[in-house]
């Protein structure tokens, strides 16, 4: 029995693509990755819906670093599919390696993204990943040039399938010929493809090389406000907000909180004597329930101790321009 490793994002293509092999009576193994910008949480639905094997890595550092400089650069946001891609096979060849798999495949199609899946995507990803004649797109595979697995026998390509374009029909059909239902709608799951997330991204980049996975996942809390190029306020929406401020705060930034009133707590990144603690502290006010008063005391709290900042909340119109969007 043939054994094949498929990268699977819990939508539907990866669904079908996994089914299509199953069907011909391969053993299938997913892997999924986990980084700062998706999860595995459909692909774990996915999985147990079609009874196979799942495998899940957190990547977020090596992928981090694809991100900041991909070689095939960055799509209408800041999401490098091909680099992106790349990666993921080249991560699940070492695995196929490893764990003695015969290949890999994924529900990629044919032309279905202009950008990242038409034909030289495809071969550029799977070039890129080091594993180019070990690479199977199950729906496209009758459009694609024929693989060693197909000539070696271990895939029947008369039982693989000949999908291509934007059109889910074919794949809706064919999900409800297999009986495959409550699959999630196509897109989405990948922040780097929404633009408030890519701008927030980019400013990030712009202003720290060397940002970490922990810098990242700061961006998915509450308001970030640029202040400065060396001054930052994140500031926080709701309860769940300001605890997981609250818990991720690193000890070298002031967290900021109005004194008297009920509000946000803030998170600034930068120096106590930096004139844009001041401006921090205004925001701070500005969304709290002292808002309009003339003067609002709100207490810093660093690693070393905490001091006051009385300050006067700053206008809301001119919080939301320094918010970045």
């Amino acid at each position: 029995m043939s054994k094949a490793l498929g990268l699977i994002s819990g939508g539907l293509d990866s669904s079908l693509a996994a089914m299509a092999l199953i069907r011909q009576g391969i053993e299938v193994t997913g892997i999924s990755f986990v980084t700062p910008f998706f999860n595995a949480e459909k692909a774990k639905v996915a999985a147990k819906a079609i009874s196979h094997a799942l495998i899940i890595e957190n990547i977020s550092n090596i992928h981090l670093q694809m991100v900041k400089s991909p070689k095939y650069g960055y799509g209408r946001n800041l999401n490098p599919c091909i680099d992106c891609h790349a990666l993921m096979f080249q991560l699940a060849g070492e695995r196929m390696v490893k764990d003695d798999f015969d290949f890999l495949f994924s529900g990629e199609v044919l032309g279905q993204r202009p950008m990242s899946q038409n034909a030289n995507a495809l071969r550029s990803v799977a070039n890129l990943s080091g594993f180019s004649d070990r690479v199977l797109r199950p729906l496209s595979a009758k459009l694609l040039p024929i693989t060693p697995m197909e000539e070696a026998g271990l895939v029947e390509r008369e039982q693989l399938l000949d999908f291509q374009g934007r059109s889910r029909k074919p794949q809706q059909a064919l999900a409800k010929e297999w009986n495959l239902h409550n699959y999630p709608a196509s897109g989405g799951g990948c922040l780097l493809t929404e633009e408030g997330f890519s701008n927030q991204l980019r400013d990030l980049f712009n202003h720290d090389s060397d940002a970490t996975v922990a810098d990242v996942e700061l961006l998915k809390i509450g308001r970030q406000f640029r202040l400065s190029e060396t001054a930052k306020l994140i500031l926080g929406r709701h309860r769940a907000d300001n605890e997981a401020l609250q818990q991720q705060a690193k000890p070298k930034q002031i967290k900021l909180r109005c004194q008297n009133f009920s509000g946000p707590l803030g998170v600034f990144f930068g120096h106590a004597e930096h004139e844009e603690l001041e401006t921090a502290a205004a925001i701070v006010a500005s969304y709290g329930k002292g808002k309009n008063e003339a003067e609002v005391a709100v207490l810093c709290i660093t690693a070393d101790g905490e001091f006051i900042r009385q300050v006067k909340p700053l206008p809301r119109e001119v919080s939301v321009e320094l918010q970045i969007r």
